[in-house]
């Protein structure tokens, strides 16, 4: 039985290919993103920029917030134009060329040069990282044929493991060649991740299942279809579609209703993405302040200790996907996965506010007491964004795959932005008012509300998979 005919219990064989490109291209973001704060924040005299503790959590948060906004970007031009293969492979190079300009900023000459290289670089990067987001987690799933659904959740899972697998080792390696070798060499090490992962996807170019664009199949997207049922004339007593349904075929008017019931989940997501990303900001800049430690020869300071986050997720993937939910059934249903990981992720904050207020107090604390918060948080992300990849592919229409992918890494650009706002908006005369254990219970208190908003949306929610909805 071949590439292209796998047995309905067999993942495909090219999936190989798409999960250690995901797993060197993880290593490259999540390792240049491990010394981010402390770049920006160390003194000049190390190699830092020598900023204050809200600038870095701006620019971090915005960061991120632009990474993942270019999805929007990346699947419209895969589903109108290129199709995902040739997205994903040519965006990759204005990714690694990102990675090429922060490995070189120390030609830039002073720090006013090295923040421009910084800016620059990381554009680059949101660019080509957000550019391939949606289109890889929904060429993933364009690998499996229809009788393979039910391998989707373990897909997903695996998907999710070699994310975390490339993440876990560049939070140790990145920071041990920043503090041997210097920033240059540390920026420098993702970019060759980076263009080893680029290598590893176009080495499965022959085995791919490729989606052809709506170009090619003439499909009209969701905007067209949307706008058009919006502005257009509707007939006495008919729905919001009707209109559409006069222009457009039932399928392309079924594939944009698919869209909206997603994006009412959506809505409620991103103050989740605020808690989760703060792990590599503010709880870096706090573990600052705590004392480090060694385990089995290595030493585990903030940066390090970030590292925590996907040795878990490695530990629970496999955990709650192979052995939890099969025995929940009905109470394992996407929606109430997620239910449950965003009322974790709000006390995980709790926890977070309550070492800040220890150390406020003057306490000396190891930085192995955020494991604590580190189990807590990493629990809730595997419920809510392992879960998400795969709502948000099992719930959209084939021909919306690329485009809700992308909504779905919007509602991560949405959290961090608001990170952003807040630290802006609320900033201290001392420049460290981000991490106090005040902001730390604002965090907790908003996403417990949210949470509950979110558990109502998620019990009135009809699922098109039926398999979902059953918790399969």
């Amino acid at each position: 039985m071949n590439a292209a005919q796998p047995g309905s219990n067999r993942f495909p064989s090219q999936v190989k290919y798409i999960v250690g490109n995901e797993a060197c291209e993880r290593f490259s973001y999540y390792g240049m993103r491990s010394i981010l704060a402390g770049y920006i924040t160390g003194t000049v005299m190390q190699g830092g920029l020598g900023q204050t503790a809200d600038r870095s959590t701006e620019i971090i948060h915005m960061f991120v917030s632009a990474n993942y906004f270019m999805p929007l970007f990346g699947a419209w031009i895969s589903d109108k134009f290129f199709g995902r293969y040739h997205t994903i492979l040519w965006v990759s190079l204005f990714y690694c060329a990102g990675h090429g300009v922060l490995a070189c900023s120390d030609f830039a000459g002073g720090v006013d040069g090295r923040i421009w290289c910084l800016f620059s670089g990381l554009a680059l990067i949101a660019f080509g990282s957000g550019g391939i987001k949606p289109c890889v987690s929904a060429f993933m799933g364009d690998q499996f044929k229809p009788e393979q659904s039910h391998l989707l959740q373990k897909a997903y899972g695996a998907f999710y493991w070699s994310i975390n697998l490339g993440s876990f080792f560049s939070f140790l390696v990145v920071p041990w060649v920043k503090n041997h070798h210097g920033y240059s060499w540390a920026f420098g090490v993702p970019g060759i991740l980076m263009a080893i992962a680029t290598l590893i996807f176009w080495l499965g170019t022959k085995h791919y299942v490729r989606v052809p664009p709506n170009r090619e199949t003439r499909t009209a997207g969701f905007i067209k279809v949307f706008w058009h049922a919006m502005t257009s004339t509707k007939d006495a007593g008919k729905g919001f579609w009707s209109a559409a349904h006069q222009r457009f075929s039932a399928r392309e008017v079924d594939a944009a209703k698919s869209v909206l019931p997603i994006l009412g989940v959506f809505a409620l997501v991103s103050p989740f993405w605020s808690l989760f990303d703060q792990t590599s900001s503010t709880w870096v800049l706090q573990g600052e302040k705590m004392l480090a430690f060694d385990l089995l020869g290595l030493h585990i300071g903030a940066e390090q200790m970030q590292s925590a986050n996907p040795l878990l997720v490695m530990l629970l993937v496999p955990v709650l996907t192979l052995l939890l939910y099969p025995r929940l059934g009905r109470f394992a249903t996407p929606l109430r996965r997620m239910s449950y990981g965003m009322f974790l992720a709000a006390f995980s904050y709790v926890i977070v506010a309550g070492l800040q207020q220890r150390l406020e107090a003057g306490a000396q604390l190891s930085v192995a007491w955020q494991m604590l918060p580190y189990i807590v948080l990493t629990t809730a992300e595997v419920l809510v964004s392992t879960t998400g990849l795969e709502f948000a592919y099992r719930e959209a229409a084939p021909e919306m795959k690329s485009l809700i992918m992308s909504f779905w890494l919007l509602t991560v650009a949405a959290g961090n932005l608001l990170v952003a706002f807040i630290t802006k908006t609320f900033a201290g005369s001392g420049g460290d008012a981000a991490v106090t254990s005040g902001r730390f219970m604002m965090y907790a208190g908003l996403s417990f509300i949210v949470a509950i908003l979110f558990s109502v949306v998620a019990a009135c929610y009809r699922y098109r998979d039926a398999e979902a909805a059953q918790g399969r």
